[in-house]
């Protein structure tokens, strides 16, 4: 594989005519025109939950020495430069996800080991041994997770993000930690000091969003709480 400087990667698999794929490449290039994005469809004849445990190969799947792999449904809303500058100093640069408990994978975590979101994920060469790691247990560990939701206890069977957090504690592996203006999730996150740096849902951003981050985007502009 010849590999370039610095570039986006998403992986799916299944009909991508249920994602949206042009929303995604649209938001990148708003603020990154000349920033190479591959979206890579993927082979997953395991159903789901190997399907999920397909991200742990976004790293042999990149072309890049600097890469940014996004979930298909998540938007870009502004410049993404610091989050590749972290990631070239430590190798990595991710959110804690929503629910930062690892310990919802029973059969992996007893303590206070923490669950990272992997939806949103810059990288480079220097955290192969955290892939490595990840791709081994992936396929191996029991990931799933017992919650409780309006219908009452349910199982997910598999979840890509356990193993990730296992392959992190495993190769004590130190990534740099991003604020959730970079993985947002508005589902859980009903708070926050913008700007917002990336979407990360299938329902739209609402128009405020452009809005309140074409005031940030001022040098003058006030860092201020908003609530959803």
């Amino acid at each position: 594989m010849c590999f370039m400087k610095r570039g986006i990667i998403s992986i799916y698999w299944g009909d991508e005519s249920k994602l949206p794929i042009e929303r995604l490449k649209r938001s990148v290039k708003k603020f990154h025109p000349d920033l190479p994005h591959e979206v890579i469809k993927v082979d997953a004849p395991g159903g789901a939950p190997s399907s999920l445990n397909q991200k742990a190969a976004m790293s042999d799947l990149s072309p890049f020495d600097e890469t940014l792999f996004l979930d298909l449904d998540t938007v870009v809303l502004g410049n993404l430069e610091f989050g590749f500058e972290k990631a070239n100093q430590f190798g990595m640069a991710v959110a804690i996800c929503e629910a930062p408990w690892g310990r919802r994978y029973s059969k992996i975590f007893t303590g206070d080991e923490v669950e990272y979101n992997t939806g949103v994920l810059f990288f480079t060469k220097q955290a192969k041994n955290v892939f490595d790691k990840w791709k081994e247990l992936a396929p191996s560990v029991d990931s799933s997770i017992i919650g409780v939701n309006e219908q009452g206890v349910y199982t997910m069977p598999a979840n890509d993000q356990g193993s990730f957090a296992l392959a992190i504690e495993q190769t004590g592996f130190n990534p740099f930690i991003l604020p959730l203006n970079w993985n947002f999730r508005p589902q859980w996150h009903k708070s926050f000091f913008g700007p917002i740096k990336i979407w990360h849902d299938y329902a739209d951003p609402p128009e405020f969003f452009n809005e309140m981050n074409e005031y940030y985007s001022s040098k003058d502009a006030i860092i201020q709480y908003h609530q959803g």
